[in-house]
């Protein structure tokens, strides 16, 4: 099998991109939308309801944005699936815990599935004086199959490069203006018990700027139906961390020149006000956070985009570790670190590696130049220098 997903790169109105990514993503979001709407099966819910569902989420989206919805209808259109399926896609987190909800279903004891380890280099820090970002996601080893990089020529805004699951509009990515983002997991007492916007939306609204301040201004005025950790950074030089509850959002800024994020609640006004529900789910956090840091931070160097591959490779408390392999879960899923996401926003690319423990091997995506696959980087395990 192959070590790079598929690129796809397309442009015009929103129907039509759509359109072309649905053709050209065809198999992937079919795969997609089945592994999804298979959780809904799985929980009992009614066709009937779920169409009631969707199309209530439906309309939220077109609240928010309709050129979204258009989107999501050439994507539908092209991959030959319904608009619900694309929907469901863009907002599985969402659609679930709404039908759980409503039949009554306790979401199960979750081993942890979501992760994620997400980091940010300040030019201060960087041997290259450009920023970094990255992240290892953490998720159900089957979305490796089903993932894509997008880049989206745009003419009403920055033009976009992707990681994401195949029919969805966003997940970490890049634009042209230099504006980075990555998100990861959290939860508190606060999650669905509102409305709000799919998570999925929030990462493309972001995406969508030109500037910094309405990038950071999306992210806190949105609302939310659940938590969830968002790092945006600017090449301009500066990243900052949010960790967003439904309906508020608490910043945190770099220290000594670094951010990072794993998936418990870091903030203390965070802490002071709410509770960390998840923590129990995800307890390889705690310390995930504090390898990635002490990894980056040892020596107080320059440092490269190589020293943050090396970083999320961790195999500390393997294999529950920052490089997380595949392994299956209490629920019967195998979950893994699916991909390894580093970018340097001024020169405009991602790298990205499919099931790192597995295989080492990247892929160079770039907002200009075709993809490049990239020499395999050395098999040490990153150290804590003594």
């Amino acid at each position: 099998m192959t070590h790079t997903f598929p690129f796809i790169s397309v442009s015009g109105a929103p129907y039509e991109r759509g359109l072309a990514y649905g053709r050209a993503a065809a198999d992937r979001v079919r795969l997609s939308a089945q592994n999804y709407l298979g959780a809904l099966s799985a929980i009992g819910f009614p066709d009937a309801q779920r169409e009631a569902l969707i199309a209530a989420v439906s309309g939220e989206i077109e609240a928010f944005g309709a050129h979204y919805l258009d989107e999501m209808r050439g994507i539908a259109e092209g991959a030959g699936v319904t608009l619900q399926d694309i929907i469901m896609i863009n907002a599985r987190t969402e659609v679930l815990a709404r039908a759980r909800a409503i039949m009554k279903v306790a979401a199960p004891a979750q081993e942890p599935e979501d992760g994620c380890t997400g980091a940010i280099i300040l030019p201060e820090r960087s041997q290259n004086g450009r920023l970094l970002h990255g992240q290892n996601w953490d998720w159900r080893a089957a979305s490796a199959d089903t993932s894509v990089v997008l880049r989206i020529a745009r003419d009403d805004g920055p033009d976009i490069l992707t990681f994401v699951e195949a029919g969805g509009l966003a997940r970490s990515g890049l634009n042209s203006a230099g504006i980075a983002i990555t998100a990861n997991y959290l939860e508190c007492e606060r999650d669905y018990t509102g409305s709000g916007v799919p998570l999925s939306l929030l990462r493309r609204k972001v995406l969508e700027q030109s500037d910094f301040a309405l990038a950071f201004q999306a992210v806190m005025r949105m609302p939310k139906i659940c938590s969830n950790n968002i790092m945006i950074s600017t090449a301009e030089g500066f990243g900052v961390d949010i960790e967003c509850a439904p309906d508020e959002g608490f910043h945190i800024l770099p220290e000594d020149g670094l951010l990072v994020h794993s998936n418990h609640w870091v903030s203390p006004t965070a802490r002071a006000k709410l509770r960390d529900t998840g923590i129990a789910n995800t307890p390889d956090s705690i310390y995930r956070d504090w390898r990635v840091r002490q990894l980056l931070s040892a020596g107080n160097r320059m440092l490269t985009l190589d020293d943050m591959r090396a970083a999320f490779f961790d195999d500390f408390a393997y294999p529950y570790s920052v490089c997380r392999p595949p392994r299956l879960t209490d629920r019967g899923d195998i979950s893994t670190t699916v991909a390894m996401v580093l970018m340097e926003p001024a020169a405009g690319f991602l790298e990205v590696a499919r099931i790192p423990a597995e295989d080492r091997r990247f892929t160079r995506y770039s907002l200009t130049e075709d993809p490049v696959d990239l020499p395999a980087p050395a098999a040490a395990p990153a150290r804590i220098p003594a």
